[in-house]
């Protein structure tokens, strides 16, 4: 009877610290992007991107003029001369595909050295509020199948403030920025 009562005893304990534990929720991706630091990531990897695609353009230009020689003389040079424009163009090829791959490997590299910080600070805030706010359980709402907003405390308001998110800055605003800017290039571009 003891046992029985004990277990009871612990299993109501349980309950009622179940239902007395403090849960929280966050749109951690959200808050990622709209930093000011991630804008500044995005300037610099935008930066990069830009010479990279400058670099191989003027790559491929090279190679679009020596092909348009080859097609053109190609029946007036000795085979020796054909050759060796031949092997030319082929190593030009391999070049731009050898460029290609790596810039994208830098690219990303980049990108993951640039976010890394922006990343852990953010975490580091949430950690704070949490702490401050006597949370076990903080979830991401990204990841979340469901969320009852009545049970569980929305910690993003919070973390946009404490991380120097403007009011009124968010995804949509966000994705509407980078499009503007994405369209001026392009009219800058031609």
């Amino acid at each position: 009877m003891k046992k029985i009562l004990l277990i009871a005893a612990m299993a109501f304990a349980t309950v009622t610290g179940f239902a007395q534990s403090k849960f929280a929720h966050v749109n951690f991706n959200e808050l990622v992007m709209l930093m000011p630091e991630a804008d500044q990531a995005r300037e610099a990897i935008a930066a990069s991107q830009k010479e990279a695609q400058d670099t191989f353009q003027a790559m491929y230009e090279e190679y679009q003029t020596k092909a348009t020689q080859y097609q053109q003389k190609a029946s007036t040079w000795t085979p020796a001369i054909k050759e060796s424009k031949e092997k030319e163009l082929g190593d030009i090829q391999q070049r731009l595909q050898e460029f290609d791959q790596t810039i994208q490997q830098e690219l990303q590299a980049q990108q993951n050295q640039l976010m890394a910080p922006i990343y852990q600070k953010a975490q580091e805030t949430l950690n704070k509020l949490a702490k401050a706010g006597g949370y076990i359980y903080v979830f991401d709402q990204s990841s979340m199948l469901y969320l009852d907003p009545a049970q569980s405390t929305d910690l993003t308001p919070a973390a946009r403030k404490a991380l120097g998110i403007a009011d009124g800055r968010t995804l949509e605003t966000l994705q509407a920025e980078l499009q503007a800017q994405a369209e001026a290039a392009q009219a800058q571009a031609k």
